[in-house]
């Protein structure tokens, strides 16, 4: 009786140990394993090789699972029955063990695995190793088997991982204190880098800062020296007709000294459509060489213009210099009003209050034209949902200031 009940016990050791194996190889973090191997670490290399071949590893866990918890019921049943004879021992034994298992084969030793995959993984790896290459031929089997059943079940494989997978694993890094807030940002600006067109980080059309092909040497000085900018474009008769840009070190060097004309030294400025991814674009420009691109609609207007600086704020944030002045886009000017310029863009505006919207349109000033079906004059007012957004500066273009009034949410009684 005493080898019945050491026999039952080694059994719901075996069977805690492949239940929590069969946890710690689902969960544990493949990038942790590929670092610990990586540093030398022979126990993760043998997990990595385990993993290689997923579906005979599980069969190998499965196996073993159910062979000790088959034999301890039947080690049981043969204990209870010869203490309690025929009729009670067998109920009794199903009892006991079901209970057994479950706490001693199942929950506990899942749950410690759950906790510690990496571990736990590595710790059982050297003697699954064993018991892998014992189990082949039936692992031979049962992968015939799989091989079948996949031809008469067409089964989709799914991708590796998604974009979506990817955000939502820096955002438990950051939870769990892995990634700083700073890294965190930079490698989602990187995730999401290719889906952004360059219409939607240009300047737009109405804030181009440009010089007509004509314009005297005092009106282009006080433009570069007004704005801050190192270049500006130059346009004839229309900006939609940009010939080029200048570079301030050119302008001064060759037209403030007499030496070459305004027109003498325009370089060309690459043109792109406003549907250009701006990874794409960047790309394009680092091969042209050009710190400056063009953006034409449809019609072969001008859209607007777009800088390297731009694109590269995308991934890093805003790149101030010492010829920046910083104006924020949202400006709290009360304990529930801000006040916003028309050109800010909407998505900022919008994840500001945690606001989920669809719109076509990148600025505010594009929404509340898109809301009211007009351009915004002063005193015009949109509401959504607990937001009042009140234009307060506008010219017969545009909305230039908006003044939002948030609102607090009723609680809604309980019935």
């Amino acid at each position: 009786m005493t080898h019945l009940i050491i026999a039952i016990v080694i059994l719901v050791i075996f069977s805690g140990y492949f239940s929590a194996t069969e946890t710690a190889f689902n969960t544990y973090n493949k990038i942790k394993m590929k670092n610990e191997a990586a540093s030398g670490n022979k126990r993760a290399e043998t997990v990595l090789k385990l993993s290689e071949n997923y579906d005979s590893l599980l069969s190998t866990i499965l196996i073993g699972n159910n062979i000790v918890n088959i034999a301890s019921t039947t080690l049981a049943t043969i204990l209870f029955t010869s203490i309690l004879g025929g009729a009670k021992g067998p109920t009794a034994s199903t009892v006991v063990m079901t209970l057994v298992v479950l706490v001693f084969g199942e929950v506990s030793p899942k749950s410690i695995a759950k906790d510690m995959p990496e571990s736990f993984a590595m710790f059982s790896a050297p003697f699954l190793n064993v018991i892998y290459v014992i189990l082949r031929p039936l692992n031979y089997f049962f992968t015939l088997w799989k091989k079948l059943l996949s031809k008469i079940i067409k089964i989709k494989n799914p991708d590796i991982i998604t974009e979506e997978e990817i955000l939502t694993i820096v955002d438990e890094a950051t939870h769990d204190g892995t990634l700083n807030k700073h890294e965190s940002d930079l490698i989602k600006n990187i995730i999401e880098f290719d889906d952004l067109d360059a219409s939607e980080i240009c300047t737009p059309r109405t804030s181009i800062i440009a010089v007509k092909d004509t314009a005297p040497i005092e009106e282009v000085t006080a433009a570069f020296n007004v704005h801050g900018y190192t270049r500006l474009p130059v346009y004839r008769k229309s900006l939609d007709n940009i010939l080029g840009f200048i570079n301030q070190k050119d302008y001064y060097r060759y037209v403030v000294e007499g030496e070459k004309s305004l027109t003498d030294i325009i370089s060309p400025i690459p043109l792109v459509p406003p549907t250009t991814k701006i990874s794409k674009l960047m790309r394009r420009m680092q091969q042209k060489h050009s710190q400056i691109a063009l953006i034409v609609d449809e019609y072969g207007g001008t859209f607007g213009i777009i800088t390297l600086e731009d694109i590269l704020e995308e991934l890093v944030g805003e790149i101030w210099d010492e010829h920046d002045n910083e104006i924020p886009d949202i400006v709290k000017v009360g304990e529930n009003e801000f006040m916003v310029l028309g050109t800010s863009n909407l998505t900022d505006v919008f994840e500001f209050f945690h606001k989920e919207f669809e719109s076509d349109y990148v600025s505010i000033n594009g929404w509340l034209s898109e809301r009211l079906e007009r351009i915004p004059c002063a005193g015009d007012s949109v509401d959504f949902e607990n937001l009042t957004f009140t234009v307060t500066k506008a010219n017969s273009r545009r909305a230039l200031e908006v003044r939002i009034v948030r609102k607090p949410i009723e609680e809604q009684p309980d019935d």
